[in-house]
């Protein structure tokens, strides 16, 4: 697996050299893992619990751990130790877990909120309505123990260039106008998580703070 080739072609056609790669390392093994970190990379992406909780400590501990994936409630509490951010919060019960778990280990954990931007109903997220009324909650104003710093989207699947481009823009107009707003002391509109193996150029291009790069880096992925 050339991986140190796949890393730097990657790295060379960034538009945004401050964007910030994150590499998803799901159902790749520790040595994978290990390789890329020899290279330089310190935030690598999981989309299930079980399998980060596994990694984690077989790993550097400098190493920076995003959830990726759709997080279930029950499944906070093991990574609430040490998770360095939530990418896909998509409801105020999933963020009341996650600051009640983050008091219990006395920290605060930062989450990005996910919003539902393509046409495919299996993924998740907030409605554009939904997020202000979160935004304006008393619930949300309550929770001492995570900072939401910025939202996260993923595009349609589709080789419509125009439709992803789209779905991003609208996304990135969004992040702007509640940037202009007036939020809560827990809600900061910093980063803006959009864009993976096959669009991560677009998302870019239309403003995206971190990229969540798998396939493209570590191959295609091992469901052995």
């Amino acid at each position: 697996m050339p991986l140190k080739e796949n890393l730097l072609s990657i790295k060379n056609t960034f538009i945004n050299p401050n964007c910030l790669l994150i590499a998803v390392s799901k159902t790749h093994p520790v040595s994978a893992i290990k390789e890329a970190y020899e290279l330089g990379v310190r935030d690598f992406g999981e989309n299930k619990v079980q399998e980060l909780t596994e990694k984690a400590p077989q790993l550097p501990k400098d190493i920076r751990w995003h959830m990726i994936g759709h997080l279930q409630r029950n499944k906070v509490k093991y990574i609430a130790p040490f998770v360095y951010l939530i990418h896909g919060v998509d409801s105020i019960k999933l963020l009341q877990e996650i600051d009640k778990q983050a008091e219990k280990n006395n920290r605060i954990i930062s989450c990005l909120l996910q919003v539902h931007i393509a046409e495919e109903e299996s993924k998740f997220g907030f409605s554009e309505e939904e997020l202000m009324l979160l935004i304006e909650s008393e619930e949300l104003k309550d929770l001492k123990n995570i900072k939401i710093i910025g939202l996260m989207g993923m595009a349609t699947f589709t080789d419509n260039e125009d439709q992803i481009r789209n779905e991003f823009a609208g996304l990135k107009r969004l992040f702007e106008r509640l940037k202009a707003r007036n939020l809560p002391e827990n809600v900061e509109m910093k980063e803006l998580s959009m864009g993976m193996s096959g669009d991560y150029l677009i998302a870019q291009e239309e403003g995206s703070t971190m990229v969540r790069i798998g396939t493209a880096i570590f191959g295609e992925r091992n469901y052995n």
